[in-house]
């Protein structure tokens, strides 16, 4: 009676949870907002040069940048944008929607110190200046009509006196950027013009004159207005109203980051992100439905919920859904099918030896638990230091994970359990029948473990050979710097006419690529900021052959550097963390070096395969590498698990003839759960689009290797350093 009323709260728990899931995660366009790589958009990272401030002025000034970019930004009408301090001297700037850069770019980045500034002009001066002698307090240059003046180094004025700035027209009908000033600014002025009638006065902004009209009298009227020789465009009279109404920024500021979605690739992002998903969850739920029947309908019903709960988490959270966080939910989904085929082949394992149902389903869910607790949570541990180190979407995939793998664990060990038990309060349920592919094996794995040593240290040599030979162009931007520039023309465009238009820009150090899916792509890298160039030659030069901006992606050597030392210690930690917490699960250190030794393993092999395939490494490859060590882990410690309990109920045995046993039993798993999980990579990896297709490509690299690591490495290195503990 207790146990029916304990599941009666079991399910009304799970009901609950499912009513309250449906109503965060709907509508899911008004509850989750999409990264700039699925919407498009501006994704910029600035440094605030502060070496010619005082020490004292150095945090204040970050602070102030940070308040008149916001402002810019919101006259600017851009939806819900993000600008924030990131360090001592930087800020993020996300613009969602945003893809003219250079606008932009001249919007948030311009320092705007606005001045008026006296000038001198008699030709007997000018000779003597044009000679060598320049008086001083005075700068010799060009005036807006290229003329020789004597500009004032000290300013009369500054922005700081204007109240206001609007849009208007000059005496000739063109835009001009009126301004007006404060209290303190109508009496500076008009005391200037007062005093110096006849003589020219030049408006500077950001060391430039714009305009140094004659003072004809007196100007007492709090006004005066900024025009230009042959007139302002409309958005550049506008944008230069907004910068100068938000008033100068304190220091220069300098784009360390760069990266520009086109609204066109976004939506191919959302497109081949979708349809990936539909094709990878879809050949999940088909294979499990047909290979464990009715329990195969129940791992689908978890699937469904598991997927559910992200999207609810997500929607509570106000997280943003990026391209690699469709991936890791896709990912999770294929992950979290290793918890039901446990399960379910321990289910199968209890019934073989006579069990009951009632007794396999409980005993196969008690004998599974810490096989699926101890899996997850080292994957967890990747997840975990790839949000503490990663930026912007990889950030998202580690939530995602995170996420995904927390709702799998309940989906799988809860909610199925509740599910299976309430069958059983049916007299009628007395079966269980499952397909079986693969019978139990008699490999002696142990036995070829030399010759895999061999083979993976050969393989891994060449890799990595492959690899340093590179230097830097094994390297993606994320950790070299540069620029990428993503182009998609009207009709295919010849790769010498390309080479040939990026000559005439100037540009000596271009690599040009072309993708046979779509040859109307081209991908253009760089070691320097060369877009304004190459687009005004590609405008100049293509006429005949129109042209969209997909993306385009920047990354200085600061940054470079940055996102390189933030790569190596999310994996060294990681790497760390998992050696710590399988030694210590399994009060062995033994089995923990084996492990990460593995780790090691299949992170050098996916490295040199990408290094020999002409693939380049770079956060979204990080990302890869790191789920990587986590899914690795995760077979691993199955098989440690089964060790652990054939050496408790087999001490006749020798370790040997255990891990031979273990890794024999747990074969048709690992190929079941890897196998599965691969459906869904594959389907990245084809239909994922083109940002998604390395970070595919290295997963399943990654994946293959870490069921031969798991069999040929990991196992039969536990034997090896337990024989060299004996011996010590």
């Amino acid at each position: 009676m207790t146990s029916n009323k304990n599941l009666k709260y079991k399910i009304l728990f799970i009901l609950g949870l499912l009513g309250f899931s449906v109503w965060l995660s709907f509508p899911l366009n008004k509850k989750i907002k999409l990264g700039l790589d699925l919407s498009g958009g501006m994704h910029l990272i600035l440094r605030v040069d502060t070496s010619k401030l005082k020490e004292a002025d150095k945090n204040d000034a970050v602070e102030r940048a940070v308040e008149i970019i916001r402002s810019r930004v919101d006259q600017f009408g851009v939806a819900e944008p993000f600008i924030q301090r990131q360090s001592s001297d930087q800020i993020v700037v996300q613009l969602p929607g945003v893809t003219d850069s250079q606008r932009a770019k001249e919007l948030v980045g311009r320092t705007a110190l606005l001045e008026f500034k006296l000038i001198k002009d008699d030709p007997g001066v000018l000779e003597e200046a044009a000679s060598g002698k320049i008086p001083e307090g005075f700068d010799y240059l060009k005036d807006e009509d290229n003329k020789p003046i004597l500009l004032s180094k000290t300013a009369s004025l500054t922005g700081d006196a204007v109240n206001n700035a609007l849009v208007g027209m000059d005496q000739y009908g063109l835009p001009s950027v009126k301004l007006e000033f404060n209290d303190k600014g109508i009496d500076v002025f008009a005391r200037l013009t007062g005093e110096h009638i006849n003589e020219r006065l030049a408006i500077v902004l950001d060391g430039k004159i714009h305009s140094a009209p004659v003072i004809r009298s007196k100007i007492d009227s709090g006004e005066a207005e900024i025009t230009r020789g042959g007139g302002f465009g409309p958005e550049e009279a506008n944008d230069l109203r907004i910068v100068l109404r938000s008033g100068a920024l304190p220091a220069p500021m300098v784009i360390e980051e760069e990266r520009t979605i086109g609204a066109l690739l976004g939506a191919d992002s959302i497109q081949s992100g979708v349809r990936a998903s539909l094709i990878g969850t879809g050949l999940v739920f088909v294979f499990m439905l047909f290979y464990y029947l009715f329990s195969g309908f129940i791992a689908c019903i978890a699937l469904a919920f598991n997927f559910l709960i992200i999207v609810a988490c997500m929607a509570y959270f106000g997280a943003t859904l990026t391209l690699p966080g469709i991936a890791g939910i896709v990912l999770t989904l294929g992950m979290a099918v290793d918890a039901n085929v446990l399960i379910n082949e321990r289910i199968r394992e209890e019934l073989k030896i006579g069990k009951s149902l009632y007794a396999a389903i409980t005993n196969g869910y008690s004998k599974a638990f810490s096989a699926i607790f101890d899996s997850n949570v080292t994957t967890l541990i990747a997840a975990f230091f790839l949000f503490q180190f990663g930026t912007g979407p990889i950030r998202g995939f580690a939530l995602t994970l995170t996420v995904g793998l927390l709702a799998s664990m309940f989906t799988a060990i809860f909610v199925t359990r509740a599910l299976f038990e309430t069958l059983l309060l049916n007299r009628n349920f007395k079966n269980l029948p499952m397909l079986k592919i693969m019978g139990e094996t008699k490999f002696d794995f142990i036995g070829k473990r030399k010759i895999c040593y061999a083979f993976s240290c050969i393989l891994i040599a060449i890799g990595l050979w492959s690899f340093f030979s590179k230097g830097k162009e094994a390297y993606g931007i994320d950790f070299s710097g540069g620029q990428i520039q993503e182009f998609s023309f009207s009709r295919p465009v010849s790769l010498d006419r390309m080479r040939q238009v990026i000559k005439d820009a100037g540009i000596a150090d271009a690599s040009i690529q072309q993708f046979k899916e779509d040859p109307k792509i081209v991908l253009v890298r760089t070691s320097a900021d060369s877009s304004e160039a190459l687009l005004a030659k590609l405008k100049e030069s293509l006429t005949d052959n129109p042209f969209t901006i997909l993306r385009v992606e920047k990354v200085g050597p600061v940054v470079g550097k940055e996102l390189s030392k933030k790569a190596v210690l999310a994996l060294v930690l990681s790497l760390l963390g998992i050696l710590i917490y399988v030694a210590l699960r399994f009060k062995h250190f033994n089995f923990g070096i084996a492990g990460v030794i593995a780790l090691f393993h299949d992170i050098l092999v996916t490295v040199g395969v990408l290094a020999l395939t002409g693939k380049q490494v770079d956060l979204l490859i990080v990302t890869a590498l790191l789920t990587i060590a986590g899914y690795s882990i995760n077979d691993t410690i199955v098989i440690y698990d089964r060790v652990r309990e054939n050496m408790r109920a087999m001490r006749k045995l020798s370790l040997a003839e255990i891990i031979n046993l273990s890794v024999n039993q747990m074969l048709s798993r690992t190929i079941l759960t890897s196998g599965v999980t691969l459906f869904v990579v594959i389907a990245l990896f084809f239909w994922g689009g083109e940002i998604l297709h390395n970070f595919a490509f290295s997963l399943l690299v990654g994946f293959i290797s870490g069921i031969y690591s798991t069999v040929y490495i990991a196992s039969p290195l536990v034997l090896a350093w337990s024989k060299r503990k004996g011996a010590k």
